[in-house]
């Protein structure tokens, strides 16, 4: 996957970013998110276009469509299992199904929340967005977790393609280091629509 230029982060935190939005790179059919893996689930993922061999579907999979955000979970692709730092591309219709079934991790003031979460094959924490030197800012980033029927729709159905972005990730950590301009390093990321009953289920901010 290429980083298109476009929003630097330093300019996206100057702005009022709502407290819970999802923001992402996306089109008008998919949206990237980011996982990161050992090279022994990552290669044979990239050269099948699909997670296989050495990937269990048994447990629950955490994407996160906040590239800062996986940079700051894996570290630069600097942490043990987190060697290669994938971008997948999957269908709007798949993620915006994930959505809409899925349940907050923490939620217990809602009533029935506690039997949700038993039920629900995704699960949705909003963790603290991060710069690119790991600092936290004060807005959130989600992170979805696919679990039961929602890992097999994402392996069979919702991928459309998946890319080692490696490199560039360690180009992007390289700039870091250095404090060098980081235009046209990081991807696009804008804020992704989503509707006002699919808000609600996941804790989004309203829209404006």
């Amino acid at each position: 996957m290429s980083c298109p230029a476009g929003v630097v982060f330093g300019t996206l935190i100057g702005m009022d970013v709502p407290y819970r939005q999802i923001r992402a790179h996306h089109t008008d059919t998919s949206i990237t998110v980011y996982q990161a893996y050992d090279p022994a689930i990552a290669a044979p993922a990239v050269a099948a276009q699909r997670f296989t061999g050495p990937f269990k579907r048994e447990r629950m999979t955490w994407i996160k469509p906040s590239f800062l955000w996986m940079m700051y979970r894996c570290g630069y692709a600097t942490k043990p299992g987190q060697a290669r730092v994938l971008a997948i591309e999957i269908t709007r219709e798949g993620f915006e199904w994930a959505l809409r079934h899925a349940c907050l991790s923490h939620d217990d003031r809602s009533p029935g929340w506690a039997e949700r979460l038993k039920s629900s094959p995704v699960r949705i924490q909003w963790d603290p967005e991060r710069d690119p030197h790991h600092n936290a800012l004060p807005y959130r980033s989600i992170q979805v977790g696919l679990s039961g029927p929602a890992v097999a729709h994402y392996v069979d159905d919702w991928t459309v393609s998946i890319t080692d972005i490696t490199d560039r990730v360690r180009e992007v950590h390289a700039a870091v280091r250095g404090r060098a301009d980081l235009t046209g390093l990081l991807p696009v990321e804008r804020p992704y629509p989503i509707p006002a009953d699919v808000a609600t289920v996941i804790g989004a901010s309203p829209a404006d």
